[in-house]
């Protein structure tokens, strides 16, 4: 892997026609030590977030050794990069043969479910292999709702009776029962996991069956950028919402049990960045080397803006417009795909030309994990550089895009 002080000079040098990844290994160790430093429980890093080789490394490299994976291409990933990490498979509806690919295969002693044909499914498998119950822990996952950029309630999650007698079904079977969560993506308010909290002990004292964890699952919000021409979303610090998180965990009784979370976004989104070209310039429209079907795919409703440093090509030696005024332009992606427009426009200088780079930073979290091979176009040059993205001159620009959910 090339290394660079910065995107900046890995540009000019590199000169690149395609897309160029900036991995900054420093940044992720620092996100992710910082979690746990903070988190009174387990991490267990979400690797659907960027489950890329050099990212695990680097996190096993940290000191993660618990990782929340949901399908068998997840568990070899991890399991390349760290032997010995623990594996958590908290996807809640999962095919058989992955059930028993994980319990035989990987020794994944800790699964989640929300439904009573889930439960039916892992006991087959766990008979056939003659384990017992009792080294197995089944994590209830239960529906609840927040306020987050992304709300996660509609698709996962038993109601609070029927988590009950979930509970008490698996409890009977002999399986270790625990309680889990997930209260949306980019949470705005300290308050989101108290109402969670509240639910899981509603669920806890009507089940009365022994509860041997918690987990409550991602949402802690990264650090992003705001568009200037509008008012900043108010957004919780990590350590706010971590003290506020640890308060509640004491108010509602759970201080006691042990705790994992699944952080994602907040862990590996500052770590990397993308150098883009502009392929051509139309008047307000920037056609780039990537789009919707590559890194920028989760670019639908703009929820979170990210900030974007405008790189010149000192190769053109004329400009028009002015370097210090800042405007807005459509982005069109690579393919030949008319869809391939993001819906949202960057605000780059008005110098910006045919030939020049834009750096898009923060963009660590989903860019990797939901990019194609649509049209053949496919980014995967990664390089090494040393300074955050955050450091040096302002970025002069912003873009603003959606990214997915923890």
């Amino acid at each position: 892997m090339d290394r660079y002080s910065t995107a900046v000079d890995a540009a000019l040098d590199l000169r690149p026609d395609q897309p160029i990844y900036c991995f900054r290994p420093s940044v992720l160790r620092q996100d992710a030590q910082n979690f746990q430093s903070l988190f009174p429980g387990k991490t267990a890093y979400a690797v659907k977030t960027n489950g890329e080789p050099f990212v695990l490394n680097a996190l096993s490299d940290a000191g993660i050794d618990c990782f929340d994976v949901a399908s068998p291409a997840e568990f070899a990933a991890v399991r390349a990069a760290a032997p010995e990490a623990e594996l958590l498979y908290m996807h809640p509806i999962k095919a058989q043969s992955d059930i028993r690919l994980a319990l035989e295969g990987y020794c994944i002693r800790t699964l989640s479910l929300d439904h009573e044909d889930e439960v039916a499914k892992i006991l087959r498998i766990v008979r056939g292999l003659d384990i017992d119950p009792q080294k197995i822990t089944l994590y209830v996952r239960i529906a609840t709702k927040g306020h987050a950029a992304y709300e996660l309630s509609k698709k996962f999650g038993a109601a609070p009776g029927h988590a009950v007698e979930l509970l008490k079904r698996i409890d009977r079977i002999g399986f270790k029962c625990g309680l889990c969560f997930h209260v949306g993506s980019q949470i705005e308010e300290p308050e989101t996991y108290e109402r969670a909290l509240a639910s899981a002990d509603w669920i806890r004292s009507r089940a009365n069956v022994p509860n041997v964890g918690l987990d409550i699952g991602g949402g802690f919000p990264a650090v992003y950028g705001n568009d200037p021409r509008k008012k900043a979303r108010e957004m919780p610090s990590l350590e706010e919402l971590m003290g506020q998180l640890n308060n509640d965990i004491v108010e509602w009784q759970f201080g006691g049990v042990p705790l994992v979370a699944e952080p994602g976004r907040v862990i590996v989104a500052r770590s990397i960045s993308l150098i883009v070209r502009v392929l051509l310039r139309k008047g307000r429209r920037l056609y780039i080397n990537d789009g919707i079907w590559a890194s920028l795919s989760d670019s639908w409703t703009g929820k979170i803006t990210l900030p974007a440093r405008f790189i010149p090509d000192p190769a053109r030696r004329t400009r028009s417009g002015r370097a210090d005024k800042i405007v807005p332009y459509k982005v069109c992606g690579a393919t030949c795909d008319s869809v391939d427009i993001l819906s949202r426009p960057f605000w780059l200088p008005e110098t910006v030309d045919t030939g020049d780079w834009i750096e898009i930073g923060h963009i660590g979290a989903y860019s990797l994990s939901l990019r194609t091979k649509f049209n053949g176009f496919y980014p995967d040059k990664v390089i090494e550089v040393s300074e955050p993205f955050d450091a040096g001159e302002a970025p002069e620009g912003f873009a603003s895009i959606e990214t997915m959910a923890d």
